[in-house]
């Protein structure tokens, strides 16, 4: 009889090589998947890019028995699967959109998958609970686990029926993924998941190849053209409303000429999925959307993300910037704010439930604290994830180009006081007509130009009204009345008895830039480069997936330092797996022969 096979991770690296084509581990990669040999559950809190996937589908070729992955949307799996499946790892779906289903049951109780993605609304069924007992399993895999917490921002219901379905299953090990889990969402996962808390496994949050940027908005238009010629490659723009999404994917299509589409809920269920396949399979393509767009997208090679609004949070905020450069090549992420998101944030908030209200008007102030803040952004960020970061990190906006701030204590309370001495009722135009002592008929109409706060502001402090209206909003201390008009809130009296300072950041003149030398990692106009970028569309047109499917940039970039003439030499180039090797490593060498 055979020995069983030594499962440590001497074993994970050879199979990771063999599999993947990389010689190591990243990051806390190792420890989980370590664990999860040894049959120890864990949650893992790690960082989008920083390799989840991995940290699954390696014990899954290992260990005997099939793997069953729970994620959230349809398309995710789909994704996942084609990569999967290119690694030659036997993979497969069962979803409604599936219609190889009774096969795909037939080889789960023949014991020949590996993975199998389920949706939690299927997992959570009883009959599929029976299912599972037809065969042996290796591992539960719950994704995006973040969606089990009612504390979590993206709260899924049916999540919380796995732990039954897990249970029914003792000896099999859990392993749950998310790259967003603040400290009080942790012990709720833990605990709705069965997953004991010696099996958290913190790997960080900082995403170091993502250059963070937040600019007020002026010409959303004119900045994103900005951006998109600053950041070839594909791109993915947030926008607050279906109309805006409409509205901008025309008008940056005609500005620069590169192909911009829509995606959101109200587009027919052929013209979205059209959409996203599109972005999916691009090399350059820019995706305006909802943010209901991105979540079931493991595309490891956009560019920038920008939002034209504030997200509801800086988890949401995390989530989304986190879907660039999940390949760890220089990426982007760009926020333009305007008051009035705040302003209809802080409204909403009246909707929300009692109990929730104050954790999400908690939330709201951390967002506006990162919007507002002259330090550096990445800081702010992982602070708020309860890390201890570095002072400045050379790589966002405030960093690299450091904002003046000014004392505007004194500012603010000429502000608050013209509010209040107007009747609450006014909007900021108004109120810096009255403090400035503009010749204004409204303002002679209504009186305002008798009041103790007329004209009391001139030269360098008019210019701060503006921002320092903005900072105030963002901040709560201005509210939004039901007619458009400015309110007193936050700490807005104790500002007027001096008994707080206000301190904001000061506009530059003129937009400046942040430097990007040594930014781009792609040698484009290489001819060898260029040359294997295009035969890898070639393949994958033929194979009809993406083309990061078949090879990353970052393993484009390794074969054209490299130059391997023989396949044994193809083999040892990062990201180059057994199967990858086999399917296209000839027709890569060619490539490079002939240059």
């Amino acid at each position: 009889m055979a020995s069983a096979p030594i499962l440590d991770l001497p074993a994970a690296r050879n199979a990771l090589r063999a599999t993947f084509g990389f010689d190591d581990f990243r990051g806390r990669q190792a420890e989980v998947v370590e664990r999860t040999l040894a049959g120890q559950s864990s949650l893992a809190v790690m960082p989008t890019g920083a390799g989840k996937s991995l940290t699954y589908q390696l014990p899954a070729v290992m260990l005997e028995g099939t793997c069953v992955v729970i994620s959230p949307l349809i398309a995710l799996m789909h994704d996942q699967l084609r990569s999967a499946r290119a690694n030659g790892i036997r993979a497969a779906t069962l979803t409604s959109a599936d219609a190889d289903w009774r096969e795909t049951q037939d080889a789960f109780r023949a014991g020949e998958l590996d993975l199998l993605y389920v949706a939690p609304e299927r997992a959570s069924q009883p009959a599929f609970r029976d299912f599972l007992s037809s065969a042996r399993l290796a591992l539960f895999a719950i994704d995006e686990a973040h969606c089990v917490s009612e504390w979590g921002h993206d709260f899924r219901p049916d999540y919380r029926m796995l732990r039954p379905l897990m249970d029914a299953f003792p000896e099999v090990p859990r392993l749950a993924l998310t790259a967003t889990a603040d400290r009080q969402t942790r012990p709720d996962m833990l605990n709705q998941l069965g997953i004991p808390e010696d099996g958290l496994v913190l790997a960080g949050f900082d995403r170091p190849n993502i250059r963070y940027t937040i600019r007020h908005r002026d010409n959303p238009v004119r900045q994103l053209t900005t951006l998109m010629a600053e950041r070839p490659g594909p791109g993915i723009v947030y926008a607050q409303t279906r109309r805006k999404v409409e509205d901008l994917a025309d008008k940056l299509a005609a500005a620069t000429g590169r192909q911009v589409l829509p995606y959101h809920a109200g587009l027919d269920p052929q013209t979205r999925a059209a959409n996203q396949a599109a972005f999916v399979a691009s090399e350059d393509m820019v995706i305006v959307a909802t943010v209901a767009f991105g979540m079931g997208i493991d595309k490891p090679d956009v560019r920038f993300v920008a939002h034209v609004g504030v997200p509801k949070s800086i988890e949401a905020y995390y989530q989304e910037t986190g879907r660039a450069g999940r390949d760890g090549d220089p990426s982007a992420a760009t926020m333009f704010w305007g008051a009035g998101d705040f302003a209809t944030a802080r409204m909403r908030l009246a909707e929300v439930d009692e109990e929730r209200r104050n954790a999400e008007r908690a939330r709201l102030d951390a967002l506006a604290a990162l919007v507002e803040t002259p330090e550096c952004r990445r800081a702010v960020l992982l602070r708020h994830f309860g890390e201890d970061p570095p002072q400045t990190c050379g790589n966002c906006d405030n960093c690299l180009d450091a904002p003046d701030v000014t004392d505007a204590t004194e500012l603010a309370r000429k502000l608050l006081s013209a509010v209040y001495r107007t009747g609450q009722s006014f909007g900021m135009g108004h109120l810096q007509k009255v403090l400035t002592g503009a010749e204004d008929e409204r303002v002679r109409q209504k009186g305002h130009d008798r009041l103790s706060v007329y004209g009391i502001v001139e030269g360098e402090e008019a210019r701060l009204l503006q921002p320092l209206g903005r900072a105030l909003q963002a901040r709560g201390d201005l509210v939004p009345t039901e007619h458009g008009g400015l309110a007193l809130g936050g700490s807005a009296r104790e500002i007027l008895k001096g008994e707080r300072e206000v301190a904001i950041v000061v506009p530059p003149k003129r937009q400046r830039r942040g430097r990007r030398g040594g930014d781009e990692a792609n040698p484009v106009g290489d001819p060898l480069f260029e040359a294997l970028r295009e035969l890898r569309r070639e393949l994958a047109a033929e194979a009809q997936v993406p083309p990061y499917v078949i090879f990353h940039d970052s393993t484009l970039r390794e074969m054209m330092a490299a130059r391997p003439s023989t396949m044994a030499e193809m083999g040892q180039v990062g990201g180059v797996g057994g199967k990858k090797l086999e399917a296209y490593g000839e027709r890569f060498l060619q490539e490079i022969a002939r240059h």
